[in-house]
Order: C-alpha cells, then structure tokens, then sequence
C-alpha cells in the first residue's frame, strides 16, 4: 500500500474525534489505527465508536485515545498470505499489518462493501417510510420549473427513485409520499416504474411544510415511523437508526451529519481596548446539521396541528420545550447528501459516481 494510502489509516492519540472521523469518510473502511510518534500501533477506533461516544457526550474534540479500543487485532508481516482467514476467524472487515518492531506498515481488508452485505435484508419490513415529496425546490430553479424536484435526477435516476432504493435494500414495502408541486408528474412516473413495494400517495391541497402533511396520512401506526426529506441521500446503517431510535427512548429522533466549515482567512482573538490575544489561521468549524431524515413514535403525528404549516424543526422545538426526549444520531460528513443546491447535487452524482466503479 501506497504511504498516502496508507495515511488515511492512521491518527495519532492526541487527535481529536472529529479527525478521526474524517479520516475514516477518506479510507471508506469504518475504521482508523491509532498509533506512537514511532508509527508503533497502541489502538484502534471504529465509526460505531464514534458514534455512541458522541451519542453518550456530543464532544467532537476530545482526544481520540480516550475512546480507542487498546487491543486491536492485528497480524504480522510474515502471516499475511493468510489474511482472508485471519479476518473471518476474528469476524473484522479490515486489519492493520505490522512490521516486527510493531509498526504499522500495511493494511489488509475484505473485497465486500457496505451495499453488498446490506442488500436484500428484511429487518425493516414493516416500517412506514414517509417522503417529504411536495416542496417547490426553489434553491435548484431553473431546473424545477420543468421538473418536481423528487423526479430530477441524479445520474439516471430520479433522486426520489434512489431513496426508494436505499430502504428496499433494508426490506421496507411500504412508502408514503406527500406531494404538492406538480404532483401529477411524479404519480404518472412512478405508475410507470416497476415495483416491488406499496407507495401510497397523500396529497395536500396547499403547502403544509415538512411535518404538517403528516397529519393527513389516513392510518393509524403502532410503530415508529421514518421521515425522510427527497432531496438527500444518507449512506448509513438504517436498521441501526431505527434500533437506536427505539433503545434511546426517545420520541424523536433526527440523523444528523458533521460539517465542517473552514474560515478561509486569520482569525484574530482580541480583549477590550481592541487589544490582540492571539491569532488563528484559517480555523475549522464543526458542526453536527440537521439532515432531513428523522425517526419518530407514531403518537406524534396526533400532536401535529391540522391543516397548519408546520415543519419538522417545530415539533422538534415544541418537544424541546415540554421537556420531552429528543436525540441525534450522528454520520460522518461524507455520508450525506444533499440536492438542495447545484453544487452539492454534483458533489451527490460525483460521490455516487466513484461508488460504482
């Protein structure tokens, strides 16, 4: 492996979390190598560790050896011809190799990926699916003057279409799609796509926001449901969010993602009298941002005012304010996308892209 390959493997034990995470939306393996100044191995810490810790503390800087796991498994440069054996035997997709001065000089994992080992699951069968599909797209005019936004598309698929796709792989059958703008477009596509599962449609009559058309959905659910934007794409364990969801006790749960934001120039630090403290050059922002995709107990839909616009951000804060129990579960950056604006619906084709080949 190529040292610049290798590097998107490795972190130091005094970097904070939120680099771990970065790195590891660069190797796409789930997982990073902690290891001394001498390159010498002393951890490792996988996405699931990231997540339950910021699910348990929210802090995005602590130092990563304060979460690493300190016994990894690992395998030494004269046993890797039998890599593939000492990764089933251990139940791991990927492993570092080391040098015997126990530094890390390779890394070996498995051919499959994410899709492959999530398609055709079935443990999200009976789980409603709502997709926010009825919004105008202001944000990518020219294009939906033409088109709904749920049917523009990204590469040769509708991004409406490639939600669908994402949750069959998690065995949902039945979706629900609130339409509005332009909604007989999106009806007459969909009658014309083969399906292996159940779309009901629930049309409002003027503009609800993303959670007042739920209050429309003639059915009554005994079990959470999702609400998903149709303008993002999530790469993420969806069975995990729904499991987390339901362990967490919470009443609603809303996925959020990392965001980075660079200020491109030197920031001054300063005290009274316009005296200077300090200064930092281009610092890095992070964030945890809303993505669009929620997780929520079915008596909420009875809480949401009828016939009222009303957003998923309102529940969100009225539930707040009543003192009810509203978590996140968090993805890397990387893991989500977003079409609502013409550079990220490129990023979304570029990273869709470079999953294909």
């Amino acid at each position: 492996m190529l040292m610049e390959e290798l590097m998107k493997f490795l972190i130091y034990p005094d970097a904070a979390v939120v680099d771990a995470m970065q790195k590891i939306d660069k190797n796409v393996k789930g997982i990073v190598f902690i290891v001394d100044k001498d390159d010498k191995l002393v951890g490792s810490v996988t996405d699931g560790d990231i997540r339950r810790w910021l699910i348990k503390t929210g802090d995005l800087h602590e130092k990563v050896e304060t979460i690493m796991n300190k016994d990894p498994k690992y395998l030494y440069s004269n046993n890797i011809g039998s890599y593939r054996e000492f990764l089933r035997k251990h139940s791991i997709r990927t492993a570092p190799v080391l040098s015997p001065d126990n530094k890390v000089i390779d890394i070996v994992s498995t051919d499959s990926d994410y899709e492959e080992k999530k398609k055709d699951t079935t443990t999200l069968r009976d789980v409603p699916v709502v997709i926010m599909a009825g919004g105008k797209g202001t944000r990518l005019y020219p294009y939906t003057k033409v088109l709904p936004k749920p049917l523009i598309p990204i590469g040769d698929i509708p991004i409406m279409e490639r939600i669908i796709d994402k949750f069959r792989d998690f065995g949902v059958t039945n979706f629900y799609a609130t339409l509005n703008y332009k909604k007989n477009m999106i009806k007459s596509y969909f009658a014309d796509v083969m399906q292996n599962y159940k779309l009901t449609y629930v049309e409002e009559d003027e503009p609800l926001g993303t959670a007042g058309s739920l209050h429309l959905i003639q059915e009554d659910f005994d079990k959470p449901i999702i609400v998903i934007n149709c303008d993002i794409l999530i790469h993420a364990d969806y069975a995990d969010i729904y499991k987390y969801h339901i362990e967490s006790g919470n009443e609603l749960t809303i996925v959020s993602a990392l965001k980075n934001i660079v200020v491109p120039y030197g920031v001054i630090k300063s005290k009274e009298n316009g005296a200077i403290t300090g200064m930092e050059e281009k610092p890095k922002l992070s964030y945890f941002v809303n993505t669009g995709m929620y997780v929520l107990n079915p008596n909420l839909l009875h809480e949401i005012p009828k016939d009222t616009f009303y957003h998923m951000t309102d529940l969100s804060n009225d539930l707040l304010f009543q003192d009810r129990k509203v978590g996140m579960y968090p993805i890397s950056e990387e893991s989500f996308l977003d079409m609502g604006e013409f550079e990220e619906m490129r990023r979304m084709e570029q990273k869709l892209d470079m999953k294909r080949q």
